[in-house]
């Protein structure tokens, strides 16, 4: 028999593990409702603040599970906890419902919230931009950021079979200029074919009525890129196409900074680190540098718009030789060499 102290000892012992339990129990609960909050929620923010959070697109593919996407929307700060996310989904049962698809998610939706949208289904497509002045190179690295295109597929196609649905693709092994800037929705399972595809339709419709009618139609949209890459104006643009159709008629170099900047940069231009143009860069060989050749490139040097389409159309006829673009984005025009150089150094 134990003497009293002791079992006043004991029951001293499991009140103490039980308010413990209790106590841990509680600050679980607490931990597990506050991390079921929105990431905007008790930060101080106003209800406007709030509800202006800007929409963040977040794409779930098919055959990603639940610990991939909560750590997926860690990483995007729309969680607070990713333990609390896996425990609400298994509690509410939705652990194998996420559907595939694309998802405008925001901080201020709760678990709950994030939770009900990935499992009622979102958009099988992706909206992408390719902005004027764009490469294909470019263009691929906007697929890729996108979730369409495998960074490991490289961006490559049966040309022969392209040519016999796209007559206008005779005499290209390029798809630079054919790619034309636009907004585009991809489907998130098409294949790069249906990819392609996607963009040669564009093309046909919107770029093709505005060349098929003329003669050398592929060097008009070959000066069209580099319209869309030299001169950012309109009416800039058909001075300097007339520049540089009379600077091909007189077997004159046509003189492109743009086209060192395409060689330099290997054709990816968007955030590439040395397109800045240096005196020792028009001694680069490529079949691109147009200072140490005459005549077009062999390809586009980037995929132009309308603008810069109709403006290859209808170059402006002047007596001006050279052009020069400067910091302010004006274009100036100079007659002689010496005129230019003397602009240069103003």
């Amino acid at each position: 028999m134990n003497p009293p102290h002791e079992q006043r000892g004991n029951l001293s012992v499991r009140l103490l593990s039980t308010l413990g339990g209790v106590l841990l129990f509680l600050i679980f609960i607490a931990y597990f409702f506050y991390g079921l909050q929105s990431m905007t929620m008790n930060n101080g923010q106003t209800l406007d603040a709030i509800t202006a959070q800007k929409a963040i697109q977040f794409k779930i593919e098919r055959g990603i599970g639940m610990k991939e996407i909560a750590k997926e929307l860690s990483q995007e700060s729309l969680i607070r906890s990713i333990s609390v996310f896996k425990l609400y989904t298994l509690l509410s049962g939705r652990a194998q419902k996420f559907q595939p698809g694309i998802y405008d998610l925001s901080t201020a939706m709760s678990v709950p919230e994030i939770v009900r949208t990935l499992t009622t289904g979102g958009s099988n497509e992706v909206q992408i931009t390719i902005p004027e002045g764009s490469t294909v190179k470019d263009a691929r690295e906007i697929l890729v950021a996108a979730g369409v295109w495998k960074k490991e597929v490289p961006f490559e196609f049966n040309m022969e079979q392209l040519r016999t649905e796209y007559p206008f693709l005779n005499g290209s092994d390029s798809l630079e200029g054919f790619i034309f800037p636009d907004t585009y929705r991809i489907a998130l399972d098409a294949t790069p074919d249906d990819i392609v595809h996607v963009f040669l339709d564009n093309f046909k419709v919107k770029a093709w009525p505005l060349l098929m009618g003329r003669n050398e139609w592929y060097h008009t949209l070959t000066l069209a890129s580099l319209l869309e890459k030299e001169v950012p104006l309109f009416n800039d643009r058909q001075i300097v196409a007339g520049i540089l159709l009379k600077r091909i008629r007189i077997k004159m170099p046509l003189q492109v900074d743009a086209t060192l900047v395409y060689i330099k940069c290997d054709g990816l231009v968007k955030g590439c680190a040395v397109s800045q143009v240096t005196r020792a860069d028009t001694a680069l060989d490529s079949p691109y540098n147009t200072y140490k050749r005459t005549g077009w490139p062999p390809t586009p040097i980037s995929n132009p718009g309308e603008e810069a389409i109709r403006a290859a159309e209808s170059p402006q006829e002047t007596p001006y030789l050279y052009y020069l673009s400067a910091k302010s984005g004006k274009t100036i025009f100079s007659r002689t060499l010496e005129q230019h150089n003397s602009a240069k150094g103003s």
